[in-house]
């Protein structure tokens, strides 16, 4: 299983960024999907979820300025960020776990057994 994040770049604060986590070796379709990030000094911290029926989640922090979605055909996630705050800062992980109960929500880093290698993430003012 492989997972490669890429799209992270410098911005300003109130710009967009649009992330992407392209994956390999996994029944995407029936793979939860996970983004989180992690600032210096920091741990890592969940930032949303998309379950393999498409339900979605976020962290209070970025509600209403991010979204998630997949592409089950290519086998990819994408993290749409909006209105971005220096607070937003940090490396961001994809991660992957197969689909579990519908009830259950996979918040933790420990829920997710796959993870991608980073893009860094940098907002100023």
């Amino acid at each position: 299983v492989q997972l490669q994040a890429s799209g992270g770049g410098s911005v300003q604060a109130g710009d967009s960024l649009r992330l992407s986590c392209a994956t390999s070796g996994l029944s995407f379709s029936a793979f939860d999907m996970g983004w989180f990030r992690q600032a210096p000094g920091n741990e890592r911290e969940f930032v949303a979820v998309i379950k393999w029926v498409g339900s979605t989640y976020f962290a209070d922090s970025v509600k209403g300025r991010f979204t998630i979605s997949r592409d089950n055909a290519k086998g990819s996630v994408y993290l749409q960020m909006n209105n971005l705050k220096v607070e937003d800062t940090g490396v961001y992980f994809c991660a992957a776990r197969i689909r579990g109960a519908v009830e259950f929500w996979p918040f933790a880093p420990d829920d997710y057994p796959y993870w991608g290698q980073g893009t860094l993430v940098t907002v100023s003012s």
